[in-house]
């Protein structure tokens, strides 16, 4: 219900706000947080709103069609409260959005940068939560057929998912290096629990 209210909040106020705004519409930003690409006034106002329904639910649809469904049940009250987060974070782009088109100016890499770190702070809670299924969580051949392998490489993951949000956080002080603070450890992240839960497998 949370999500549901969130996303018509969104389409309201880019109905509300929809005269205000321009014909051409700022949608994407660079690594400095300069425009560098802009949208149909249409586009600019639902595009991301209908995205997250997409998304809404596609998420709904992930439990009950995956081979370790009773799995899900294990975790559920994580997944919820991850779909309620990821909706949050969408609206809360979508509203940066439609303020700078409104004229605002402020530095859209440093206001993304809480959002972000939020995402994948709760990210890791949710790893370190996960059982084993085919879509949520760190997915390995290896993880996938052992629920040892599975349980540690989740729990070392979702601190490394933690770790990430908190030197995401670094780039609301220098924005101009937001990018790196974030792909950095994200990819570091991935390489590593790819190659830890192999170790794992090999060694259990």
């Amino acid at each position: 219900m949370t999500s549901i209210i969130l996303i018509a909040l969104a389409y309201l106020v880019s109905f509300l706000l929809a005269p205000s705004l321009p014909a051409q519409m700022a949608s994407h930003w660079d690594i400095n947080g300069q425009v560098n690409g802009y949208s149909s006034h249409l586009f600019g106002l639902y595009f991301l709103p209908s995205l997250t329904v997409g998304l809404y639910f596609l998420f709904k649809l992930l439990p009950s069609i995956d081979p370790y469904k009773k799995n899900f049940s294990q975790f559920k009250t994580h997944y919820q409260n991850f779909v309620i987060i990821i909706t949050a974070f969408l609206v809360y782009i979508h509203f940066l959005t439609l303020f700078w088109n409104l004229g605002y100016q402020f530095n859209f890499i440093q206001f993304f940068t809480p959002g972000i770190a939020i995402l994948f702070f709760y990210t890791g809670i949710l790893t370190q939560n996960a059982h084993r299924n085919w879509f949520v969580g760190i997915r390995t051949p290896w993880t996938l057929s052992s629920d040892k392998v599975w349980k540690q490489t989740h729990l070392v993951g979702g601190q490394l998912f933690k770790a990430v949000a908190l030197i995401s956080l670094l780039g609301i002080i220098w924005p101009n290096l937001a990018i790196y603070f974030l792909l950095g450890p994200i990819l570091f992240t991935v390489g590593f629990v790819f190659v830890y839960s192999y170790w794992l497998y090999s060694h259990k």
